[in-house]
């Protein structure tokens, strides 16, 4: 039961996030996945009552995790320093405005150390790759996680 609808709900939401970032960013030196997603994909589809899984915390998390992300490898650089603070930074962000999601702090690390791709998005890397990447795993999970009559996703939405 709940098994085959995480691995369905993960293998769809992880699968099209990829093949759209093949097909439409990749050949323009951009993304639309990165790695957070895959920890995103376990609560979103395998833990779907938690409150860490729900779409406040999915879309708010990593959008407040990827601005200070941007912001730390702006002021600071691809550093030691940057990589800390812009976790650290974000956990206290996300716990702030009640949108904790532990893959958050992923992407903010990742917009430190991502490479030249991601740090020449500036900006944009809140929008694309995390924004819209964290939509899609969004969009994916309330369409699967709703087909059984035994799954109710999201629990809440604020």
């Amino acid at each position: 039961g709940d098994v085959f609808w995480a691995w369905l709900g993960a293998a769809l939401a992880i699968g099209i996030t990829a093949a759209l970032s093949a097909e439409f960013f990749e050949p323009r030196d951009s993304v639309l996945i990165i790695g957070s997603f895959g920890a995103s994909a376990v609560l979103v589809c395998g833990a779907i009552r938690s409150p860490l899984a729900q779409p406040r915390s999915l879309i708010g998390g990593h959008l407040i995790s990827a601005v200070i992300g941007v912001a730390s490898f702006k002021l600071v650089g691809d550093n030691f320093v940057a990589a800390g603070l812009s976790v650290s930074l974000a956990i206290a962000a996300m716990t702030v405005t009640d949108t904790l999601h532990p893959p958050g702090g992923a992407t903010a690390l990742i917009a430190v150390v991502g490479g030249s791709i991601i740090h020449d998005l500036g900006l944009l890397f809140v929008l694309t790759p995390t924004g819209l990447g964290a939509l899609v795993l969004l969009l994916v999970a309330l369409v699967v996680n709703n087909i059984p009559k035994t799954r109710s996703y999201p629990l809440y939405w604020g």
